[in-house]
């Protein structure tokens, strides 16, 4: 053996059936289990190192986490933690809702078929009102006149002899028509059915301007004219007690008092047709 050989190589050297009958001896045993396990060769050896080196790296973080929540815990900061948590949920809660906008999951409703979008915006008209069958000879036109003095009279609690006086006289002033007068032009303005010439008289009670019963827009209101009408007949003492000829003139002064008394079982046609 030379004197440059290295400690390895002589141990390498030394075979087994040379060694003592004790065997080798725990210093060499060590030594050579050492080399073996600190030099592994080739890919081997790099192979193992990286493992070893990421596994430290797992070790190092799991370490460092477990530290810090264990500091929070023990310092009593495990409020800011939970808030810290819960702020990250609802901000992942946030971003799905925004992303959930921006996408169309569903179909988009459509209108039933079978009502359609203008029917639907449409709004219900009001019915109607029936308008009254004529009778007595009456023409619809007529017969609606006749039917807005009734109106006004029950709506003033008139008792029925009084609807049967208003009636009447409406039949004999303008025979049931809304008259304007050639001589006031302002009556032809308004809705009418003809005209008539008497004085300033208009309406269906021929009622004058001049005499105060009212303005001509007034009077030629078929509503105003009837209530009017009935609130004169009130101020007649003992109205209800006289002949429907004695109530009209009573009211209307008319040159012609008689003239009403014909009109008196039409009118109580009429009446009873509307009430």
């Amino acid at each position: 053996m030379r004197h440059d050989d290295s400690v390895d190589q002589k141990l390498t050297r030394v075979r087994p059936d040379t060694r003592s009958a004790d065997g080798a001896s725990p210093e060499r045993r060590v030594g050579r289990h050492r080399a073996e396990d600190r030099r592994p060769r080739g890919r081997a050896w790099h192979a193992a190192t990286g493992v070893r080196v990421a596994l430290a790296a797992g070790v190092t973080c799991c370490l460092g986490v477990g530290a810090v929540v264990g500091t929070q815990a023990v310092n009593g900061d495990e409020e800011p933690l939970r808030e810290s948590l819960a702020d990250r949920a609802v901000s992942a809660a946030e971003a799905d809702r925004r992303a959930s906008r921006s996408y169309q999951r569903g179909p988009v409703p459509t209108p039933s078929a079978s009502v359609s979008p203008s029917a639907a915006a449409k709004p219900t008209a009001r019915p109607q009102p029936v308008r009254p069958k004529p009778v007595a000879g009456l023409t619809q036109r007529q017969m609606d006149n006749a039917r807005a003095i009734v109106d006004v009279g029950v709506e003033l609690r008139m008792p029925r002899r009084a609807l049967v006086v208003a009636i009447a006289t409406a039949i004999q002033e303008s025979d049931l028509r809304n008259l304007a007068n050639d001589r006031i032009a302002e009556s032809s303005r308004y809705p009418h059915q003809g005209s008539g010439t008497d004085h300033d008289s208009v309406g269906l009670f021929q009622q004058r301007p001049s005499s105060g019963w009212g303005s001509v827009r007034e009077l030629m209101q078929p509503a105003y004219a009837a209530r009017v009408f009935y609130r004169a007949l009130r101020e007649v003492s003992g109205w209800e007690d006289m002949s429907v000829t004695a109530a009209a003139q009573a009211v209307q002064r008319s040159a012609y008092p008689g003239a009403y008394a014909k009109h008196e079982r039409r009118a109580t046609t009429v009446v009873d047709a509307l009430t």
